[in-house]
């Protein structure tokens, strides 16, 4: 079952405290489109950013309900990473 946009967004939010993450992460979801991370929270919008991180729909929700570490799914291929690993890991922090 697939998530839209928005309510990604809003469940990342969700997870995510005001401000505590300071850097900026796109999430690419094949098919679907880019949700941004920053400092003022989750928005769907595809900009420049600090990290990239690409998955399938799937991929994305098993990651956002806690079911895929995303550590996991970087080390099986099922998510790819460009740009700052250590923003990556960050977020991989924050999230948890």
């Amino acid at each position: 079952m697939s998530v839209t946009l928005e309510q990604a967004a809003e469940a990342l939010n969700g997870k995510l405290d005001a401000g505590e993450f300071t850097a900026s992460a796109k999430f690419q979801i094949e098919g679907l489109g880019a949700i941004m991370l920053d400092s003022t929270g989750a928005r769907v919008a595809d900009e420049e950013a600090d990290v990239t991180m690409s998955a399938d729909a799937d991929t994305f929700q098993s990651i956002l309900e806690g079911d895929l570490n995303p550590t996991a799914a970087f080390m099986s291929g099922k998510l790819t990473i460009d740009g700052d690993m250590g923003t990556a890991m960050q977020l991989a922090s924050a999230l948890a």
